[in-house]
C-alpha cells in the first residue's frame, strides 16, 4: 500500500470493525478524505465522545450518565424487564413503540465452544435485580438462534425459583434471525404475542 501512515492507520481502524473488510475500509477512508474540514472535525469529535460513554448501572444499556434515559423515565413499567443480548436490540424494540417496560442488556450470549460463559455476561446482575426489585414479568428476548435459545433456557432455569412470569418472544421472529435486523412490525408481533417460557 502506498498510502500515508495516517491513512493506513485509519484503514486499519475501520477494517477491525465487524463486517468491514480491507476494501470497504479503504473506501470509507477515501470518502472521509473528500469531506470538508468542518465535517471531518465533527466526525472526529463524535468519535472522541464515544470514549465518554458508559453502561447504565441498572440495565447495562449505553448511556452518558449513571442511568440511561429509559431507566430515568418514571413512566416506564419497572415491573416488566425485557432481557436482550445487546444495546442494538434495545434500540430495535424501542422503535416499535409497543414495549413500555425496562430492559436488561446481557452483553452477549453463551457461546458453545467459545470463551463467552454465563458468568461473563450480566446474568448474575439480572438475578440480583430480580431479587431486589421483584418484577412481575421477565421477557427473554434473545435472538432465535441455537445459542440465543440456549442462553434463554439457562436464564429460565436460574429464574425458576422466583415468583414471576418468565416469557419468550413469539416466533414471529424467524429462526436464526437477529432482532437488530427485523422490521418493526415483526418485532411488535413478537412482543405482543410473547408466550410463557416453561420450566
Amino acid at each position: 500500500m502506498m498510502y500515508p501512515k495516517s491513512f493506513e492507520k485509519l484503514i486499519h481502524n475501520f477494517s477491525s470493525l465487524p463486517s468491514i473488510g480491507q476494501k470497504m475500509a479503504e473506501r470509507l477512508v477515501l470518502h472521509l478524505f473528500k469531506q470538508d474540514k468542518d465535517t471531518l472535525l465533527s466526525f472526529a469529535k463524535n468519535m472522541e465522545n464515544i470514549a465518554g460513554l458508559r453502561q447504565c448501572c441498572v440495565c447495562y444499556h449505553v448511556c452518558e450518565e449513571e442511568l440511561c434515559e429509559i431507566c430515568q423515565n418514571t413512566h416506564r413499567d419497572t415491573k416488566t424487564i425485557c432481557v436482550v443480548e445487546d444495546a442494538l436490540d434495545v434500540i430495535s424494540i424501542e422503535k416499535t413503540g409497543v414495549y413500555k417496560g425496562v430492559y436488561h442488556v446481557l452483553g452477549g450470549i453463551i457461546e458453545v465452544g467459545k470463551s463467552t460463559k454465563a458468568d461473563e455476561l450480566t446474568i448474575p446482575q439480572l438475578l440480583k435485580r430480580v431479587e431486589e426489585t421483584g418484577p412481575k414479568e421477565v421477557i427473554i428476548a434473545t435472538n432465535p438462534t441455537a445459542e440465543g435459545d440456549m442462553t434463554a433456557l439457562y436464564i429460565r432455569r436460574k429464574l425458576q425459583d422466583f415468583p414471576i412470569i418468565v416469557s419468550r418472544l413469539a416466533r414471529g421472529m424467524s429462526t436464526g434471525g437477529d432482532i437488530e435486523y427485523a422490521d418493526e412490525e415483526t418485532i411488535s408481533g413478537a412482543i405482543s404475542n410473547r408466550r410463557p417460557f416453561g420450566k
